[in-house]
């Protein structure tokens, strides 16, 4: 197999630590267009909601100039443009998905550090989900202090977070008390009228659809690549040599 010769065309800071990371690791990049291009670094995700690259710009326009037989990388990638072409998701990736989520609840606890007019420690805290960044979510905010407990839909979970120490709760219990609340889970879970006796917690929803509802809501999206872009690129960069590796 030749060697890879990347040429990046994301433009997050996030993926700029990624090249920096794989030049690093002895990996090589190139600054402009050349047919010896063997893999297109994208950003992850890769695509903004209106289909263009999250940096601007038209990915047939990009593809275009490049070879035909390209790999490229990047997140969700399911553009029609890159049918044909052999691409490597990183968000299809079981490691980089789980490694992400710890990286998004770390983030998560600095978005609600300065909201908080308590230290996390004992603080009532609920996180709604038991996914991924759920668990990550909940393991961090236990190892400070909090007092955690986490809304789960399946009494095997719930049952399971009653083992691990947490207090386990479903969504259609009585929510009061609680200080600080983070959704986890992409479906509207609480309505404005579920939270109408909690009105003075601090509320963040970290899912990718809202999961509640109100004004004061805190919806904090693509946290690792705002809060921690260079861990998120260290990440980046550690998938793209695993799954190469994987390829040889």
């Amino acid at each position: 197999m030749a060697k890879p010769l990347f040429y990046r065309a994301g433009t997050t800071t996030a993926c700029r630590y990624a090249q920096e990371t794989l030049e690093a690791k002895g990996l090589e990049f190139i600054g402009h267009i050349s047919p010896e291009i063997t893999h297109l670094l994208l950003d992850v995700p890769s695509f903004g909601s209106d289909g263009q690259l999250r940096g601007g710009g038209k990915l047939e326009k990009l593809l275009h100039m490049l070879p035909g037989n390209i790999t490229a990388i990047g997140g969700n990638l399911t553009h029609p443009a890159l049918a044909g072409y052999p691409i490597m998701d990183l968000l299809r990736d079981a490691e980089y998905l789980a490694q992400n989520a710890y990286i998004t609840a770390d983030c998560a606890l600095q978005v609600a550090a300065p909201l908080l007019t308590t230290t996390f420690r004992n603080t009532p805290t609920l996180v709604i989900g038991w996914g991924r960044i759920g668990k990550c979510l909940a393991q961090l905010l236990k190892a400070v202090g909090a007092d955690v407990s986490v809304a789960a839909r399946k009494e095997t979970d719930r049952a399971m977070l009653r083992a691990m120490g947490y207090k386990a709760v479903e969504i259609t219990d009585e929510l009061t008390g609680f200080l600080l609340i983070y959704n986890t889970a992409p479906e509207m879970v609480l309505p404005v009228e579920k939270l109408q006796l909690c009105k003075n917690c601090v509320k963040i929803d970290l899912a990718s659809k809202r999961g509640i509802e109100g004004d004061d809501v805190v919806w904090a999206r693509g946290l690792p690549g705002i809060h921690a872009p260079e861990s998120s690129g260290r990440l980046i960069a550690d998938t793209i040599t695993r799954l190469i590796k994987e390829e040889t």
